[in-house]
């Protein structure tokens, strides 16, 4: 498939009449042009089948074959502008992208980094960076996937993190540590927010740091980044890196020096959004499975689907999944037209999140103890959907930040 198969697709409208084919559950209300999307990513994901992720998963290995497949189809290019070579779409396509890949039993953390990254220099690179990098990015000669925000000692408290970047002449000189930094070692280009303003000398609290969009080739041959990767309890590789007096030049840095914080917010409400369309389609994907196998394993001589035991949580599952697939489209559409969306990205992520992991902790329930074996793909999954309630920002983040900014309740933190 090539990019062109994108390009007339419109992600703001999604109206029309459900759909299911061949017993998949897709999209509440889609146009043809969004179906069409969904229906290229299935036909790739059908090439990578529960084996080649079983065998990945095993081996800790990066599905790099995945990822080259997408790149080739365009899929990662999604959000970049024609111009440079991409589709030109909407969030709300990128998203149905990434909710698909999901629904396929495919794994998108070994790339959605490019998507939610992309915003951020889509939305306050120069004209220069972006002529220098989205067609690269865009024809795979380049892959944007290493976000370096979280530290070990700041977590989600973005603004207590503690790399430097200090300017010397045309240079800056990053020190410092990130953490939770996933693909790191599969990456060309990293998004790197460090403090390039003591924090007694900045304005505010949210004033000071900077964004920095790193060559990490050139950065580790020289010397001036180290990666230690991260063994998890799911195949996400993820990673630390240090920073040793590491030299970059000063057009490296994003925007104007000391807003980072606040370009960052916006890439991170791409990233809640893009991460709860995952969570859809890893719900659906549970739902399906469990629904399948509750028509199909009988026990005392009926099968288990006609106990309500077993289908109202399924049922349930679906009602959740559901409802959490149109708060992703809204969030979306939010974000699409610009301004805050950070409510509408939250929620998102909040109410995806959680149907994702009650539909997998569902599903294991209706499988039983075949659940716990990996040829049935349930295992594995199950242990990929878990991360989402936790990060890329926790369920209590959230609901702080509803409390304070959006109902109004005193700072809890």
């Amino acid at each position: 498939m090539q990019n062109t198969v994108l390009k007339p697709c419109v992600s703001a409208a999604v109206r029309g009449s459900p759909r299911c084919s061949s017993g998949r559950i897709d999209t509440v209300t889609e146009n043809e042009d969004v179906t069409e999307i969904r229906r290229a990513v299935r036909a790739l994901c059908e090439e990578f089948p529960g084996e080649y992720w079983r065998a990945k998963d095993r081996a800790r290995d990066y599905p790099a074959e995945f990822v080259d497949a997408l790149t080739k189809a365009g899929f990662l290019a999604a959000l970049i502008p024609e111009e440079f070579g991409g589709s030109g779409l909407k969030l709300d396509a990128a998203a149905v992208i990434m909710e698909e890949i999901q629904a396929s039993g495919c794994n998108g953390g070994a790339a959605h980094a490019q998507m939610y990254i992309m915003n951020t220099l889509l939305r306050y690179g120069s004209d220069a960076q972006k002529a220098e990098y989205l067609p690269r990015i865009a024809s795979g000669e380049l892959r944007l996937q290493a976000f370096g925000v979280s530290e070990p000692a700041s977590g989600t408290d973005t603004l207590s993190l503690r790399t430097v970047a200090v300017r010397d002449g045309d240079d800056y000189i990053v020190n410092g540590q990130k953490i939770w930094t996933s693909r790191a070692e599969h990456s060309d280009l990293m998004l790197l927010l460090a403090r390039t303003t003591p924090p007694e000398e900045a304005a505010s609290k949210t004033e000071g740091l900077s964004i920095f969009l790193v060559d990490m080739r050139e950065a580790r041959d020289a010397g001036g980044m180290s990666i230690k990767p991260i063994r998890t309890m799911m195949n996400h590789s993820t990673t630390e890196v240090f920073f040793d007096a590491m030299r970059i030049p000063a057009s490296s840095l994003i925007g104007e020096e000391g807003k980072g914080f606040r370009y960052i917010l916006s890439g991170m409400n791409a990233e809640r959004i893009l991460i709860a369309a995952e969570c859809v389609g890893d719900a659906k994907w549970f739902i399906e499975k469990a629904a399948a196998y509750a028509k199909d394993r009988t026990v005392f001589a009926r099968p288990i689907g006609q106990n309500q035991g077993v289908q109202f949580p399924i049922a349930r599952c679906y009602a959740q999944m559901r409802a959490a697939e149109l708060m992703v489209h809204h969030a979306a559409a939010a974000y699409d037209q610009g301004g805050n969306a950070g409510e509408e990205a939250n929620m998102a992520k909040l109410l995806a999140s959680e149907a994702s992991w009650a539909a997998a902790d569902m599903c294991v329930q209706t499988f039983g103890g075949f659940g716990f074996a990996e040829e049935y793909d349930v295992e594995r999954k199950f242990r990929e959907a878990r991360l989402y309630t936790v990060a890329p920002i926790s369920t209590n983040l959230i609901l702080s930040y509803l409390a304070e900014h959006v109902l109004g309740l005193p700072r809890s933190y």
